[in-house]
């Protein structure tokens, strides 16, 4: 038996054939091969041979086939002979696995770029699949009324998109490049389908449509719809396909080294800057902002959306599209995990920055402001996520959690635009926040780090020993798209205003653009829909607030905050009720929270039937404290419960006073109680009348 040894491992090969198969199949090349013969290896050293190129001093092995020895005995030659058939055979097996390591090299080579070809799709179709997520954010947001103009809205961004990106739109995008500034346009996709690069074509196109559908949160529940598609159109046909050529089909901002990754330049400060333009020409939802005589605007009104639950569906869905959005392009596997990481660390951490902040600030964690930190977060790290670390993700993703709160006031108290779903502080100012941050944390210990300029020469950010030169590119690269998006998105939202119009009627919002637009009655067919952002009432000079303490408020405050009205079909002289029937109807109408309390002071009268239903009040309430979106909420329209009770044997006027007592709390629209004679009652079960039939119930 020959045995071959390499860094302690053994490897026993038979004779013949067998050792060869037995050979190819090892997994190393070049060995140091020992003779070993007869029963007892360790008693008949064996000569040494390394690497098979030698068997005899000055001989090589594979020239001496057949005479190994000139002498010695005949098992020596027959055992140096196998030795040397044996080396043959490592020659040969270490010829095939050389050209089988190459081999290897080119099938791995193929499979990744089928395997990556088959996630850039994915991610494409991720991407697709974030239409819906922006679709049930948009509608979670604001009011039911317009729920179904903005479903449609949403649906038609993609599929207008698609037709003008298949005209002009891609080869704007990705055509052979002209002077830097836009693709030529083309027809490859009918002229020459068969070599058309149509994955290309998918993913650029779901990116394309994301755009537009960011202007239509910004500008919705007043809008023309007819002029929703058209400017959609101009910004999927023009506006987003030049600057993006700039960016990523080999204009000028990509020759000098000008580096967004996924698109927070390019997509979403885009998007966010139409968004800005647009609700800035629009003008704000009627009854947003209250103003006084002279015009001036001295109050936000919140307008608090209708299903938050399909807001928050709305965000999970755009966060797991976004590992799409972000991580389609990656080439290598560990720049992919990389990605995922960075995209999972940065919205993470820049909502639980809002919700700590709103916490503070308003007293209690805002949910809607804490999934617009969400959206916030991403939409940062989308340009830094393939060339930052854990760091810089953290650090994105905290100021973008605090910017996003900043942006929602920002327009609400200076600018006075009027943003439903804060697309503007999401996708603009984050957007422009995440372009910059490439300048201050790109690191070249991120996979496949590939940021350079013009020259070659490697750049990092400023936060890691870079300098100011990225920095200094990515500001260029912000004030190019942004200069070309602001004048190109004015000029087309203000000739639609001359031609189309841009907003619909007074009447029209008022009564939803589900109605007026689509003949929809309601997306929410069987459910009573109502509007309570139209019914604010302010304080005024005459507004008495009332007294808190009920002791110390006195018997006309109290009366004020709890008035009783009396009805009776007889009055005394002064037209006072008076109360001769003997048997009352006592009508309560008072606070939800107060329910419990209420309840409990009658049952303590004696009073043990009551029927209670639920209404809705309208009036002033004192400051409740109370905010959306960072706006005090004015509580003019509340869930109010409407309790009933008849009573003969119980005196009203204790009713009325343990009803006083349990409803008071020194704010007008505590309550009101209302006072009616009963003139018949009858007990069907039993046929009893009037007192009779009341005494087992009360």
């Amino acid at each position: 038996m020959l045995t071959a040894e390499k860094d302690g491992a053994r490897l026993a090969v038979n004779k013949g054939k067998g050792a060869l198969r037995k050979v190819l199949r090892a997994p190393f090349s070049l060995y140091e091969i020992k003779i070993a013969y007869g029963r007892k290896p360790a008693a008949r050293k064996c000569k040494i041979m390394t690497g098979c190129v030698k068997f005899r001093a000055g001989k090589p092995a594979d020239k001496t086939p057949n005479r190994c020895f000139s002498g010695g005995n005949e098992n020596k030659k027959r055992s140096a002979c196998r030795t040397v058939r044996f080396c043959k055979y490592e020659i040969l097996r270490e010829k095939i696995q050389k050209r089988g390591s190459i081999m290897t090299e080119e099938i791995m080579s193929v499979m990744n770029g089928q395997i990556f070809g088959v996630w850039f799709l994915i991610g494409a179709a991720l991407v697709f699949w974030m239409q819906a997520g922006f679709a049930m954010v948009e509608t979670g947001f604001t009011r039911a009324k317009n729920a179904g103009n903005i479903l449609m809205k949403n649906l038609m961004d993609f599929c207008i998109g698609t037709v003008v990106f298949i005209l002009i739109g891609f080869g704007l995008l990705l055509g052979e490049d002209m002077f830097g500034l836009i693709g030529k346009p083309g027809f490859d996709i009918f002229t020459a389908y068969e070599s058309f690069d149509w994955s290309n074509f998918v993913f650029n196109l779901v990116f394309c449509a994301t755009t537009a559908t960011i202007v239509s949160g910004a500008m919705a529940e007043r809008t023309k719809f007819i002029s929703y598609c058209v400017y959609s159109g101009i910004i999927s046909a023009l506006i987003y396909p030049i600057e993006a050529h700039w960016i990523w089909g080999g204009g000028f901002l990509a020759q000098m080294g000008f580096h967004d990754f996924a698109g927070s330049c390019a997509i979403h400060m885009v998007g966010g800057i139409s968004a800005l333009v647009g609700a800035g020409i629009l003008g704000p939802r009627i009854g947003k902002f209250g103003k006084d005589k002279d015009g001036k605007i001295v109050k936000v009104n919140a307008f608090p959306g209708h299903n938050l639950p399909i807001g928050c569906l709305g965000v999970f869905i755009l966060w797991l599209g976004w590992y799409g959005f972000n991580g389609a392009a990656a080439t290598t596997v560990e720049q992919l995990g990389s990605i995922f990481v960075t995209t999972t660390i940065a919205p993470a951490v820049a909502t639980v920055v809002c919700m700590v902040f709103t916490w503070i600030k308003y007293g209690k964690p805002d949910v809607s402001m804490c999934l617009n930190a969400s959206l916030a977060g991403l939409v940062a790290i989308t340009a830094p996520c393939d060339v930052t670390d854990a760091f810089g993700a953290i650090a994105i993703g905290a100021v973008a959690g605090l910017l996003v709160v900043f942006g929602v006031w920002l327009l609400d108290y200076k600018l006075h635009v009027d943003d439903p779903v804060g697309a503007v502080a999401v996708h603009c100012l984050n957007g422009i926040w995440g372009t910059l941050s490439v300048g201050l944390f790109a690191t070249n210990t991120a996979p496949g780090y590939s940021i350079a300029n013009a020259a070659g020469e490697e750049l990092t950010g400023l936060f890691y020993g870079g300098g100011f030169e990225l920095m200094g590119l990515q500001l260029i690269g912000f004030a190019a798209v942004a200069g070309w998006t602001l004048v190109t998105i004015t000029i087309a939202f203000l000739l639609i205003k001359a031609t189309l119009g841009l907003r619909v009627s007074e009447e029209e919002e008022i009564i939803g653009l589900d109605a007026t637009e689509h003949g929809l009655p309601s997306a929410y067919s069987g459910f009573a829909i109502t509007d309570m952002s139209a019914t604010t009432m302010d304080v005024n000079e005459n507004t008495d607030l009332g007294e808190s303490d009920y002791e110390k408020a006195g018997s006309f405050k109290v009366d004020r905050a709890i008035p009783v009205v009396a009805t009776s079909s007889e009055t005394d002289a002064n037209g006072v009720p008076i109360f001769n029937t003997g048997m009352h109807k006592i009508s309560i109408i008072a606070k939800l929270a107060r329910f419990d309390a209420l309840k409990k002071a009658l049952n303590e009268l004696g009073v043990t039937g009551m029927t209670v239903s639920q209404v809705m009040g309208c009036g002033i309430q004192k400051g409740a404290g109370e905010y959306y979106r960072g706006v005090e909420m004015d509580a003019t329209l509340m869930p109010k419960i409407k309790v009933e009770v008849i009573v003969s044997k119980i005196p009203v006027e204790h009713v009325v006073e343990a009803v006083k007592k349990a409803l008071y709390t020194g704010h007008i629209g505590d309550g009101k109680i209302f006072v009616y004679n009963v003139l018949k009652v009858v007990k069907v079960r039993t046929g009893e009348e009037d007192y009779e039939a009341l005494q087992d119930v009360e």
